[in-house]
């Protein structure tokens, strides 16, 4: 097996057009369409650089060497590509077919100073009164959703409030690429595997989650909820595993019940509607909303307790923290 330090260095020679951005910590996000149009985002914004690669060629050459250390094929056969990079950054590829104009590149970096709310305190993204709240549900184990939409700060989020979790817990976090830095003594971290080139020896999300539930877990961290494992994560919650962290894609908190209805539905059982949505309501706890603004900022826009469901206005939310914007608090 070639070491990760070896693989890092080939890397970083064959990524040399980028590799500035890479090392820069201000930078957030590398973005590459094709060898030609690279952009990359400090602080929320885009900007274009003027680097470029040699060729197609020379980028598609880079993409070969990611995908031999990550493990997983690339190929007009499997034209996507998740995984992360020897620093820790997760990198998405996508190839034609499926990207008609030449190989697309999103690199999400991660900040070596791992976030806390303390310094999102700091920044302004949420309050002391916030803060103090979060700090209470960690500590009595309330099954908390991050949601968000990209780029919204959903992860840093969900690494946040993970570092709330006391030692002498075992926690066990599923991941499909591992983005997350627990500290805690006890943490045991899973993640998916795709399958090969034949097809076969995938390792879903869900596999992981299953196997997770006879690991004696106190605490279970899921990266994201993409699909069926909704359901599998909503009848834990209700079956005594509290305390569970996860993210979502969704606008607003109704929202997020929503969708993670919509992905629960997907989980292959034949459940009524009413009695998914009274377990939805009995498990998530709380709803922490992150979204990202036009001048790039980043803020929790919302702290909403899941209070119930009603048979007939459905669920039923309540606000205890809610972002207003200056400019609608002065007109």
């Amino acid at each position: 097996m070639i070491p990760a330090v070896v693989f890092e260095q080939t890397l970083r020679g064959f990524l040399s057009p980028v590799v500035t951005q890479l090392d820069d910590p201000s930078v957030t996000e590398v973005l590459i369409n094709g060898p030609n149009d690279i952009f990359v985002e400090r602080k929320g914004k885009l900007s274009r650089l003027e680097a470029k690669f040699k060729s197609a060629d020379a980028l598609m050459s880079a993409l070969r060497v990611i995908a031999q250390y990550v493990g997983r094929p690339l190929d007009d056969a499997h034209p996507i590509l998740e995984g992360r990079l020897p620093d820790g950054s997760r990198v998405e590829v996508l190839l034609p077919p499926v990207a008609p104009d030449g190989p697309s590149v999103a690199i999400r970096r991660f900040s070596k100073d791992k976030l806390t709310l303390a310094k999102l305190l700091e920044f302004g993204a949420l309050t002391k009164d916030a803060v103090d709240t979060l700090n209470a549900f960690i500590a009595c184990k309330q099954n908390i959703v991050v949601a968000g939409g990209t780029g919204s700060g959903k992860t840093s989020m969900l690494n946040a409030l993970s570092a709330l979790i006391p030692d002498g817990e075992r926690i066990v976090v599923i991941e499909d690429a591992r983005e997350l830095q627990l500290k805690q003594d006890h943490v045991v971290q899973l993640e998916a595997r795709p399958s090969d080139a034949k097809g076969k020896g995938a390792i879903t999300i869900r596999d992981l989650f299953k196997a997770t539930l006879r690991m004696r877990p106190d605490r279970i961290v899921l990266g994201e909820i993409r699909g069926g494992e909704a359901l599998d994560l909503v009848q834990a919650m209700t079956s005594g595993h509290g305390g569970c962290l996860t993210t979502v894609h969704a606008t607003y908190p109704i929202d997020t019940l929503n969708r993670l209805e919509t992905m629960a539905l997907m989980g292959g059982v034949e459940l009524p509607l009413s009695a998914l949505r009274a377990q939805l309501a009995s498990a998530v706890d709380l709803i922490v909303q992150t979204a990202r603004f036009r001048d790039g900022r980043r803020k929790v826009t919302h702290i909403t307790e899941v209070v119930g469901v009603d048979p007939v206005h459905g669920y039923r939310l309540k606000d205890l923290f809610a972002f207003a914007p200056e400019s609608s608090a002065s007109g």
